[in-house]
């Protein structure tokens, strides 16, 4: 966690959100965009791309499609490439492609001095204990089914560990604030952000920086089994662990 991480809470509003990742980028500016390819993956490379260029125009988006049930390879994958970013789909099945990797990616970035961003799925899967989903906790509802990323009930599995804390993303346009609650409170995860469509969280250097429209909703437990929620406005800061 030496670099910082940018991670993106959904939305195509604002593509001024990836702006500060853009700028950590160097060499060539090349930013691989993995896409979980459902059948759509050059179609939504192309949308990614245009945000991209749109709030880069020096930088060269490139495609990088996993197919449904594949596995990223970052050894080759990222030659030639200067930044990555993880983009949006079914949060389980990126958590799937990058299940072979979860130690070797952050290893690589980190030699490479590439930038991480998360859009998503992307962002949910940079913690070290990633919620993948899920819209019940023992049968009880959370936040609303559509939200479940094709999950029942609530599940945490080992993620990336480029951040300190679990995250949830769309958390006012989805109400996936009270999923976190509820993995923060069951001990699931040590705690949580959860990012508002549109909205920028920038961590590194011992803090976390909120930009973009929205908010961040940090969950933090507390004795006996509860939970306090803090929502942080841009350009508000916290430190992280």
């Amino acid at each position: 966690m030496g670099s910082r991480t940018f991670l993106i809470g959904g939305g195509w509003d604002r593509a001024e959100v990836y702006e500060p990742f853009l700028r950590e980028v160097r060499g060539e500016r090349r930013v691989g965009c993995l896409i979980l390819d459902e059948g759509d993956g050059a179609a939504q490379f192309e949308r990614y791309a245009a945000a991209l260029r749109k709030a880069g125009p020096s930088c060269t988006p490139v495609p990088l499609l996993v197919p449904l049930g594949g596995r990223f390879e970052p050894e080759t994958a990222l030659d030639g490439i200067d930044g990555l970013l993880v983009c949006g789909g079914l949060t389980p099945a990126y958590q799937e492609a990058l299940a072979g990797c979860l130690e070797r990616l952050p290893r690589l970035l980190a030699e490479r001095e590439v930038p991480y961003a998360g859009f998503s799925a992307g962002a949910a899967v940079a913690a070290r204990r990633a919620v993948v989903g899920g819209w019940l906790v023992d049968g009880v509802p959370v936040c609303p089914e559509e939200t479940g990323e094709d999950l029942s009930e609530v599940e945490v599995r080992a993620g990336l560990g480029l951040v300190p804390f679990a995250v949830d993303v769309h958390a006012a346009q989805w109400g996936t604030l009270a999923r976190l609650v509820a993995a923060v409170g069951r001990g699931d995860v040590p705690y949580g952000v959860a990012v508002d469509e549109n909205t920028l969280l920038v961590v590194g250097d011992g803090e976390a920086r909120v930009a973009g429209a929205g908010r961040a909703h940090v969950v933090r437990p507390q004795p006996p089994g509860t939970v306090t929620v803090r929502s942080y406005t841009p350009g508000e800061r916290w430190p992280t662990p």
